[in-house]
């Protein structure tokens, strides 16, 4: 299966870099790029690429509004944040907006195209200095546990699992799937699925 890109970032030498990158690589397209957020979402739309390769720090619309965005708009694009920063101010809002997963610039070649690939899966990817980072500022204790249920499918999900993949390994219904994920995000006080799998990891519901 080829995985379609499009490269959101305001420094033309880093697209052409990662234009090349994944041009050379079987298995990848580039469909198309933007300097800015606006852009982004604008094309994503236009183009439907598998995955977005979103920076954050862009002139006018920034990734942050752009991921808020593309999610208002039900866009079925992952988007993957690729950026130099990992400070808690940057982390969070991103994978709060819907991002997901995070790497960082200086993430290794194969490392890029693994977390690529994961997050077309619909795979919750985040490198090893941004998930430790998180770890350590959500390792508050929760104000309420999460059921058993309710991590058994937060599991399945961070494995990439979709609802109805879930509701089949646990043998209920994609309903009942979708009723023990929306108690999980009111217990974590997030909004999505990469945000409540990022918060349960850092508590210590899941396991790595």
């Amino acid at each position: 299966m080829t995985v379609t890109l499009l490269i959101a970032d305001d420094h033309p030498i880093v697209r052409d870099g990662l234009r090349g990158i994944f041009t050379g690589e079987h298995g990848f397209e580039v469909l198309g790029e933007a300097a800015n957020g606006s852009e982004a979402v604008t094309l994503a739309q236009a183009l439907h690429p598998d995955v977005v390769l979103m920076d954050l720090r862009m002139p006018g619309t920034d990734g942050v509004a752009a991921i808020t965005e593309l999610a208002r708009l039900a866009n079925p694009a992952r988007v993957l944040v690729l950026t130099t920063y990992d400070t808690d101010s940057d982390v969070l809002p991103a994978i709060e907006a819907g991002a997901t997963g995070y790497l960082l610039k200086d993430a290794p070649r194969e490392e890029l195209f693994r977390a690529v690939r994961a997050a077309a899966r619909g795979e919750s990817v985040l490198s090893p200095a941004v998930a430790g980072r998180i770890m350590g500022q959500l390792r508050a204790p929760a104000q309420e546990p999460l059921s058993q249920r309710e991590i058994e499918v937060l599991t399945l999900v961070s494995r990439g699992s979709t609802n109805k993949e879930a509701a089949k390994q646990l043998f209920i219904s994609e309903a009942t799937v979708k009723t023990h994920l929306l108690h999980a995000y009111a217990k974590l006080g997030v909004k999505d699925r990469a945000a409540a799998v990022a918060v349960a990891l850092g508590r210590g519901f899941l396991s790595t």
